[in-house]
């Protein structure tokens, strides 16, 4: 059965942001409540706002998504690339139980996530449930994080699976001649 209270305030909020797909960005963060000097792009949500803390002067790509079910925290002058999801709940449990649509909220995991001040997160990216990103941290594209970032720290998932990749053929090529060092003491 549908409630009417959850419908009405789900409508509202979907009227908001059609509303707000022909205003500035200065507009739309105040149609929004944002604090001073921030600036949100169309087709970006924020889902819970309620517990959303957002610093001063941050700027929110088009089409980034800000889940704050969990609690989310983002320090003054941060940028949020285009779309840009951030998490701060999952529900892959209740999917895997069976439990989609099912009112329980059995198998959600909701973790706060923070995102320090000054920081980066060029999109397309995901920041999983329960991070912490430190200040001055930058994210580079295509990168998922899963795990604390210390301040001033650089995330970047093709760097990182390059810096995989050379170390695996390192290894590889160690092994081989390993093997071609073994196979040359069996002959003599």
């Amino acid at each position: 059965m549908l409630d009417p209270n959850t419908d009405s305030t789900l409508r509202n909020q979907i009227l908001t942001y059609c509303l707000s797909d022909v205003m500035t960005d200065h507009e739309r963060a105040r149609l929004l409540g944002l604090p001073e000097g921030c600036r949100i792009r169309e087709r970006a949500k924020i889902l819970a706002p309620e517990k959303l803390i957002l610093g001063k002067n941050v700027w929110i790509g088009e089409g980034a998504i800000l889940d704050a079910q969990g609690g989310l925290h983002i320090g003054d002058n941060t940028q949020i690339g285009l779309n840009v999801l951030i998490w701060s709940h999952t529900s892959h449990k209740q999917a895997i139980q069976g439990l989609t649509g099912s009112p329980a909220k059995e198998g959600i995991k909701y973790a706060e996530t923070r995102i320090g001040s000054n920081c980066f997160i060029a999109g397309p990216s995901v920041i999983a449930p329960g991070v912490t990103i430190g200040n001055g941290v930058i994210i580079g594209p295509l990168t998922f994080v899963e795990r604390d970032v210390p301040d001033n720290g650089i995330v970047s998932c093709p760097r990182d699976v390059r810096k995989l990749q050379d170390r695996v053929d390192r290894l590889e090529k160690l092994v081989r001649s390993l093997s071609a060092a073994g196979s040359s003491q069996k002959e003599i």
